[in-house]
């Protein structure tokens, strides 16, 4: 049997680009979840040439995790499971939230080191950056200190500092991608994910045929998930990295609004504008501040990594997928 990649999480947002991108170019992957695998994707990553393991468990369990493990020999792990929480969830469920992102994130070493992989690759976010100090023109890996702002981008940065720490002292390949904010492909409520992005409140508005109504929509680095799922592969393939740590990201700071006019152009009769005073948006920014662009000089020196999905391309892409899978 050929080498396989573990991924987890892949029922959910990110997991499942990667595994869908691996599996189309003849891959083997581990699809390790606790929820199965959404019917929508079976089908479709049953028709690429590549094979999908199916495991179904709790990244905090060892004996599931054992389970993933036998399933292929895996060599290479890329750890995608993580609670997206929101502010309300934060209040209630703070422990899950802690439990689920950073100490499943270090049971999943601890086990790519027990099986000796080659490589833990770890998807952290932008939202490790927080609030931007005024002046800086991009987020940089070493030029920008962290000032994460919800539990979400706490535990994110905890979890990327724990893995490099543990990594280094079990002599494991690791490397942390900070993913700029993220739209497309197989974005959807899958209970873990509290905060849906804009841009795919605006494709089904512009799908339905509704106007869409936005809150002022503020700038920051929006990446196109095939994108972000093309970075993070190019970590797993590297041979060697001279660096643990990499932002993922367009290099460009765009806004829901400028998304919105790509749709426009594709899809006849589609309108959106800001909302009155007063008035309830349906397409909704949750960052209430200018972000500026992530930069990517790092990881394309390390990968050759370009993003391949401007706006427009992006827009495309987006349209087709959810038309062919409603559902989804």
């Amino acid at each position: 049997m050929p080498e396989a990649t573990l991924v987890t999480g892949t029922s959910g947002f990110v997991g499942l680009a990667v595994a869908e991108a691996l599996v189309a170019r003849g891959d083997t992957v581990v699809a390790f979840d606790r929820a199965p695998l959404p019917e929508e994707a079976r089908s479709r990553l049953a028709s690429l040439p590549g094979r999908i393991i199916p495991v179904e468990g709790d990244v905090r369990s060892r004996s599931d995790l054992a389970n993933a493990f036998a399933a292929a020999p895996v060599g290479r792990v890329l750890h995608a499971a993580v609670i997206t929480a929101g502010q309300e969830r934060e209040r209630r469920d703070a422990e899950t939230i802690a439990s689920v992102n950073l100490l499943g994130a270090i049971a999943v070493l601890e086990a790519a080191v027990a099986h000796r992989v080659r490589r833990l690759v770890y998807p952290s976010s932008v939202a490790v950056y927080g609030r931007p100090a005024e002046g800086d023109a991009a987020f940089r890996e070493d030029g920008t200190w962290p000032r994460p702002v919800l539990l979400y981008g706490i535990t994110k940065l905890a979890a990327e500092q724990a893995l490099a720490r543990l990594a280094r002292a079990h002599g494991l390949s690791f490397a942390a991608a900070r993913l700029a904010s993220l739209f497309g492909p197989w974005e959807r409520d899958t209970g873990v994910r509290d905060t849906l992005s804009p841009h795919l409140s605006a494709i089904g508005c512009a799908l339905a045929g509704r106007e869409a109504v936005l809150n002022p929509p503020t700038r920051g680095d929006h990446l196109y998930v095939r994108d972000a799922a093309r970075g993070l592969i190019g970590l797993l393939d590297s041979p060697a990295l001279a660096h643990d740590l990499f932002n993922l990201g367009s290099g460009r700071a765009t806004s829901v609004a400028e998304f919105c006019d790509a749709l426009a152009a594709r899809v006849r009769g589609f309108r959106w504008r800001l909302a009155r005073d007063g008035e309830e948006a349906n397409v909704v920014t949750h960052v209430p501040f200018d972000r500026p662009p992530m930069d990517i000089s790092r990881l394309a020196a390390a990968t050759g990594f370009a993003p391949r999905f401007d706006l427009d391309a992006a827009a495309a892409d987006a349209l087709a997928f959810f038309s062919a899978q409603p559902s989804a």
